[in-house]
Formats: C-alpha cells, sequence, structure tokens
C-alpha cells in the first residue's frame, strides 16, 4: 500500500479504483488490481 498526500492522481489510474472514506482516512481500493491500493497520509 502507497501512502500519499494526493490520492486525485491515483484515482484516474485504473478505471476500477474507488475512493473509500474509512475512520477519517481516505484510501483507493481495487478489487481486480490490489497493487493500486492507496492511503493519503
Amino acid at each position: 500500500m502507497k501512502i500519499r498526500n494526493s490520492l486525485k492522481s491515483l484515482r484516474t489510474r485504473h478505471r476500477d479504483n474507488r475512493l473509500v472514506r474509512r475512520k477519517g482516512r481516505v484510501y483507493i481500493i481495487n478489487k481486480t488490481n490490489p497493487r493500486f491500493k492507496a492511503r493519503q497520509g
């Protein structure tokens, strides 16, 4: 999982990327290609 300041650019890299908010943190999750997982930090 990558930790990035901005997730906006990561979201557009793959069409299955989803922006999710959990426990005050913002995540990018991708079911079909899990190497795109990221967290805003």
